[in-house]
């Protein structure tokens, strides 16, 4: 059976990381699946250190960078099918034997069918099939739990090292590469920013983010502008 390799960047989200890691313990217990887990700091905080220890998960300290703390984890990672997801997922219970019938079908890898979690609202029902026809010819982005093979992720030379669009030019690489999957299990992410910021202006700031960086922005920039553009 292959082993998994679950990368997990980290920011100041130590109760959603938990919950994440739980998820994770449980989901090696049913499948009796080799899994590795390790979670890439960018506070390099003991609070986080503690959660990680707690659930027996190998804590790295990093830098506040999404791009390099991937890369770090990614160049630790022992196994040979590499598991990307963000501290505020959470996953379906089918998570690991869609992932290796993703494989067995001959996938370079493939991520999740975005689904936002609760508390849900109406607008919900509208973004999420309008984000799944923009993953189909555009990019899924590190939310939707990217996986892949070691091979693969190496020969398209891993994420770029930037705090934003970090996985653009890897799942473009993948695709080139051969088939990378989008699987019909979802993925559950956290609405928290949608509630926070407005359902529509979120959205409507998010594309605007993604068309100037296929203009040419500077990831560094949108970052800070990304920060900033909160209600």
């Amino acid at each position: 059976m292959s082993r998994f390799s679950v990368i997990i960047p980290c920011y100041h989200d130590e109760t959603r990381l938990a919950y994440l890691l739980r998820q994770l313990q449980n989901l090696r217990r049913l499948h009796r699946q080799p899994m590795e887990v390790i979670v890439v700091d960018g506070a390099a905080d003991d609070a986080c250190r503690k959660v990680c220890h707690g659930y027996s998960v190998r804590w790295v300290p990093g830098e506040p960078c999404r791009g390099r703390q991937l890369l770090t984890g990614a160049a630790l990672a022992q196994g040979d099918k590499l598991w990307f997801l963000h501290a505020d997922n959470r996953l379906s219970p089918d998570a690991i034997v869609a992932m290796e019938r993703a494989f067995e079908q001959g996938a370079v890898g493939g991520y999740f069918r975005f689904r936002f979690d609760a508390p849900r609202a109406w607008p919900a029902l509208l973004l999420e099939p309008a984000i799944a026809f923009r993953c189909r010819f555009g990019v899924p982005y590190g939310d939707q739990g990217l996986f892949m093979t070691r091979r693969a992720y190496e020969e398209t030379g891993g994420h770029s090292p930037w705090p934003l669009f970090e996985e653009v030019s890897l799942v473009r690489g993948l695709r080139r590469l051969g088939h990378f999957l989008p699987l019909r299990e979802p993925i559950l992410i956290d609405p928290r920013r949608w509630h926070r910021d407005g359902w529509w202006y979120r959205t409507w700031v998010n594309r605007n983010l993604a068309l100037a960086f296929a203009r040419g922005a500077p990831p560094d920039k949108l970052a800070a502008r990304y920060r900033s553009t909160t209600v």
